[in-house]
């Protein structure tokens, strides 16, 4: 190993010109129209995440004015992502990556796997679905059980009618549903596959349902941060997947999305909205992840471009056909935040600020010398338009050192108007009301 030695004081000089580079947070990588600076080369990018270290004993986070905020449920394993069942159950995918033995190969993807175990998010899965009720009414969950086990690395789910659907990292699948239920025996059933494999690069495979439920919405990340495995190993990634959901039939609905996350449906349209990932190692302020409605047939630019016809130099083969048909994103939500979870809120019970707004939950950066994320934010909606800038809804996510005490992740309303966050390092489920 000893050509790490030099390779770690290359990586040290390349975090000071970095940080040398960075550009304040604000107006730069956010809102409608977003500044975008020039990118950056370096010879090594700038690895850079919060040390996962857990809330300390009462520790929690800090919701906005007027707002308090609990723990609904902990000691969850991993809990990534909420899905609300009309009775009021919550169910958590406790989940994390699969095996990925073609994944993170080489010197480089050294330094990443140690930086995901630093940033706590190189635990094994635990393939596990948790049902959790509050069935006194306190606002904390006193039941729980294993709803469904032995998953593959599940993320999305779904319930249509009595059909529950979840989304594993390779496949939908779907199984019987009676309301109340509390655990489901039954075998899965598969619906479609889902772009997996031995390299499968960004593994969650989220999921939501039409309004009629007869078709399904997949989102898929790419194999990769720009194609450089190549674009062969990128069939029906970087996209939302439309699946049929009485037969299984799939097409692509929309593509150039690096790594679609947090779906769910504007309130009173039938537009579908989605938060995305975008590249990394093109500078602090490069390029900001961002919510967008989401198109039939459109094309967002990935890998060839970014934020519309900007070019990304780095990719091998050039496609300016598809460049000049790429859309710009409707809304920016900052650089290397790791905006993964997106709802629209209509409920009554949080302020009146918040009717409509879009909440997203914002993982936290690994590639920005200071650090942008781990916190909840909302965007107001005016006119069925985001309408002004990102508003903390709950920070406090990292220490005074900058120690990740915990990193939300999916954001989801309970039964009763709550706002429920998934913490993967506090392995908790916070739980947002009025004072």
């Amino acid at each position: 190993m000893r050509y790490m030695l030099p390779l770690t004081g290359l990586m040290m000089m390349g975090l000071v010109a970095c940080a040398a580079h960075a550009q304040e947070s604000g107006p730069v990588g956010y809102g409608y129209n977003p500044a975008l600076p020039k990118p950056e080369k370096a010879l090594v990018p700038t690895v850079k995440a919060a040390k996962a270290i857990g809330w300390p004993e009462g520790g929690k986070p800090v919701a906005a004015a007027g707002l308090k905020v609990n723990a609904f449920a902990d000691k969850l394993d991993h809990p990534r992502w909420i899905y609300t069942l009309p009775n009021g159950d919550v169910l958590v995918a406790e989940t994390n990556a699969p095996p990925k033995p073609d994944d993170g190969k080489g010197i480089k993807g050294w330094f990443m796997k140690k930086t995901m175990k630093k940033a706590g998010a190189a635990t094994p899965s635990a393939n596990r679905i948790t049902l959790l009720r509050d069935t006194d009414g306190d606002g904390v969950a006193d039941l729980r059980t294993a709803f469904l086990e032995n998953l593959n690395s599940p993320f999305g789910m779904a319930l249509v009618g009595d059909t529950f659907y979840v989304a594993n990292t390779d496949a939908v699948v779907k199984f019987p549903y009676a309301a109340g239920a509390t655990e489901i025996k039954d075998a899965a059933v598969k619906v479609a596959d889902l772009p997996g494999g031995t390299l499968n690069h960004h593994w969650t495979k989220n999921l939501v349902a039409s309004a009629d439920g007869k078709t399904l919405y997949a989102s898929v990340g790419s194999n990769s941060n720009v194609a450089e495995n190549g674009i062969d190993k990128e069939e029906n990634r970087a996209a939302i997947l439309k699946i049929d959901a009485a037969t299984g039939a799939t097409e692509v609905y929309a593509s150039g999305l690096r790594n679609p996350v947090g779906m769910d449906w504007q309130p009173g349209t039938e537009t579908l909205w989605t938060a995305v990932n975008e590249r990394d190692e093109l500078g602090d302020d490069l390029v900001p992840d961002y919510m967008t409605s989401v198109k039939q047939g459109a094309f967002y630019g990935w890998p060839y471009s970014y934020y519309g016809q900007h070019v990304d130099e780095r990719v091998k083969e050039q496609k300016p056909e598809l460049v000049a048909k790429a859309i710009v994103p409707d809304y920016a939500l900052g650089a290397h935040t790791a905006s993964l979870g997106l709802t629209f809120y209509t409920a009554d019970l949080l302020p009146a600020q918040y009717k409509g707004a879009a909440f997203v939950g914002q993982h936290g950066s690994w590639n920005r010398s200071n650090p942008s994320g781990y916190k909840v934010v909302y965007i107001p909606f005016k006119a069925g338009k985001p309408d002004g800038l990102p508003q903390d809804f709950l920070t406090g996510f990292l220490d005074a050192e900058g120690n990740a005490q915990g990193r939300p992740v999916g954001v989801e309303t309970d039964g009763k108007g709550a706002m429920l966050v998934a913490d993967d390092v506090g392995n908790i489920i916070w739980r947002v009301t009025p004072q």
